[in-house]
């Protein structure tokens, strides 16, 4: 059986296109075949959504550009490859009015997904287009959780040297539809996760001895890094944020950010620049200009 595609082609494209929530079809060729033409990518998407799989909104004030996302059916057939195993299926993604409704957060997202993608690509890092998963669910107890727009897997460094490292982020993409006060709650909201330690219900005997341990330590060697990504405002607006962010850490003790770098960037930078150009603010120190892979 070579020279088979088996449909891997289409399963790529539902793949991400499920993982990332919601992609124009530039942003899908972007991520899924950057050598081809739109045209082909076009006409995959359109054969998927003829399938069933796969649905579009179109964005009038904007050309008339289609907005992908994934119908039930899509997520269900999606849903049991196992490189989607934790993946979760929004609420109401299948949903044309709430589809409509979120596109504008969705799509934001997705665009600084691809400008990570590219500059790994320009660099010879890897992050392919399904390392980057939005919303991963991140229990606090109580019913609370931490789910940021987006966790990064990122290898930096060649295939076969000596000198490559992994690196995760949380990336929290902000449109500065909230106020910079409850912007700047989210760094008190990563502490918590940083300290939280689940309480044992019927733990048994052998393990009453046990040290307890914080939950992220199950997931993650280290604890990912937090990029706050800005976009939505011009530059006075971006250092109000950042200025609130910076308010932020003064409720932080002092190991969580010794610990956790916690950067800064407006997305016009990243798009311009970059995310590996030194276009990073850290929130402690806005004054410094740093990459993010530092």
């Amino acid at each position: 059986m070579v020279n088979v595609d088996g449909g891997s082609g289409d399963r790529l494209a539902l793949a991400v296109l499920a993982q990332h929530r919601m992609a124009t079809t530039e942003q899908m060729r972007v991520m899924i075949a950057p050598d081809v033409r739109i045209e082909q990518t076009r006409r995959r998407l359109v054969k998927l959504r003829k399938e069933g799989l796969v649905d579009c909104v179109t964005l009038p004030q904007a050309g008339r550009t289609r907005v992908w996302f994934v119908t039930q059916y899509g997520a269900e057939v999606a849903s049991e490859w196992p490189e989607l195993r934790d993946w979760r299926p929004p609420r109401l993604g299948s949903d044309r009015t709430a589809a409509r409704l979120r596109v504008a957060h969705a799509l934001t997202v997705t665009q600084t997904a691809t400008a990570f993608l590219q500059d790994a690509r320009r660099h010879g890092d890897v992050c392919q287009p399904l390392d980057w998963i939005p919303e991963v669910h991140h229990s606090l107890g109580s019913g609370e959780a931490v789910i940021p727009d987006a966790l990064l897997y990122y290898r930096r460094g060649r295939t076969g040297s000596d000198g490559w490292s992994m690196l995760r982020a949380f990336v929290e993409v902000d449109r500065a539809t909230m106020g910079p006060e409850r912007l700047a709650s989210k760094i008190i909201a990563y502490e918590r996760l940083y300290r939280h330690v689940p309480v044992a219900v019927g733990r048994p005997r052998a393990a009453v001895h046990q040290l307890p341990t914080e939950e992220w330590r199950r997931r993650y060697p280290v604890f990912p890094r937090l990029l706050f990504v800005l976009d939505g405002t011009g530059p006075v607006g971006v250092d109000n944020r950042v200025s609130a962010l910076k308010a932020g850490t003064g409720l932080a003790r002092g190991d969580f950010l010794r610990d956790v770098p916690i950067l800064t960037a407006s997305l016009t930078d990243l798009l311009q620049n970059g995310p590996s150009a030194p276009v990073w603010r850290p929130v402690t120190d806005p004054s410094q200009r740093v990459s993010w892979t530092d």
